[in-house]
């Protein structure tokens, strides 16, 4: 299968480059995975879409404020610097541009020495390992510091940070905030509970994947990173007893859906449990704990739109997509939202 196979036109000026003034008045694409029949409505809609006893997932990751800027302290050259994965005590990996400045050894240092970063390890593809060097508490400090780590396409600045956190936001973790989710509002999700269906939570946080273009021309040999998951003994509980109930497993998002997917290959149930996955989601696969998918528009040959062609069919995603850019939706994360039932 070619990752060209997934490539459509869109015009620029449908990237969204601000978030709606408020999260739920975005509009909502309906597709039906099995018909393509596709529906236009408003995400505020979303609930009549889900039935009592089904259950709706959200990941709780937050996104740190972890692109910061900073010099070299021996040329006073200005690197950028995205913190990705915290891998041990105070070692992160993260994205460095210039990367080619930052050799092992090379310190550099923010907001006046607050901040310092000594690299420890080079990698490729723009990767160093770092040693981050602070008294005090870490977060606090990227709270002065750092910024949003806004997606290349996003070139307007974020006014209210918030507004790229969903209002479930909880674990601290992720480079990017799991987009499908910033749609909802506390009041939308009092509703959907008053409605008795249930809202679930699990963990994972977004990282370095979500930078990475797919670059070979065959989507089997991509390779993608792995990220941390978690799942409580509380959401498996509420999971397993939807699938005997035989109701609906809606997932806000990709990886939501990814989460799921992964422990269930790995047990063949709900549970407990913590670990990483690097799973690649692409026409083929059969789910295994996903019947719905709300999500956003992805962008063109990326492994999110081959995660979404999986669950509803490439040409019914394609064919939705081309729809989506007649009607002037907005596209990527802070754009519109599709629900595929």
């Amino acid at each position: 299968m070619r990752t060209e196979d997934f490539d459509y036109d869109l015009p620029e000026k449908l990237i969204a480059q601000t978030p709606l003034e408020k999260r739920d008045t975005s509009r909502l694409l309906v597709l039906d995975k099995n018909t393509g029949e596709l529906t236009h409505k408003h995400f505020s809609n979303i609930i009549d879409y889900l039935e009592e006893g089904d259950t709706l997932v959200l990941n709780d990751t937050k996104v740190l404020p972890a692109r910061l800027i900073g010099e070299k302290d021996d040329t006073k050259a200005v690197i950028e610097i995205l913190l990705l994965k915290n891998i041990q005590d105070n070692d992160w990996e993260c994205l460095v541009k210039p990367a080619r400045r930052i050799k092992k050894g090379t310190t550099v240092s923010f907001g006046m020495g607050l901040l310092k970063a000594e690299c420890i390890e080079e990698r490729e593809e723009g990767i160093r390992i770092f040693t981050l060097l602070y008294k005090g508490i870490l977060y606090e400090i990227l709270d002065k510091l750092g910024t949003m780590p806004l997606p290349p396409y996003i070139h307007e600045k974020l006014e209210d940070q918030s507004r790229y956190q969903t209002v479930y936001a909880k674990e601290v973790g992720s480079a990017a905030a799991p987009t499908a989710g910033l749609h909802f509002t506390g009041e939308l999700l009092n509703q959907i509970q008053d409605k008795k269906i249930n809202v679930c939570f699990i963990t994972l946080h977004v990282g370095l994947g979500t930078f990475r273009p797919v670059t070979v021309s065959t989507i089997q040999d991509h390779k993608m990173h792995s990220e941390y998951y978690h799942m409580s003994k509380k959401t498996a509980n509420i999971l397993e007893e939807t699938k005997r109930n035989h109701k609906k497993i809606i997932c806000v998002g990709t990886t939501t859906t990814r989460t799921l997917e992964s422990i269930m290959i790995k047990y063949n149930q709900f549970k407990e449990c913590s670990g990483f996955t690097d799973i690649f989601i692409y026409p083929g696969y059969q789910f295994k704990a996903v019947d719905s998918l709300i999500t956003n528009f992805h962008l063109p040959k990326s492994t999110l739109i081959m995660l979404v062609s999986a669950l509803a069919g490439k040409n019914h995603i394609l064919h939705a997509y081309k729809i989506a850019v007649k009607k002037q939706y907005r596209f990527f994360s802070f754009g519109d939202a599709m629900l595929i039932k």
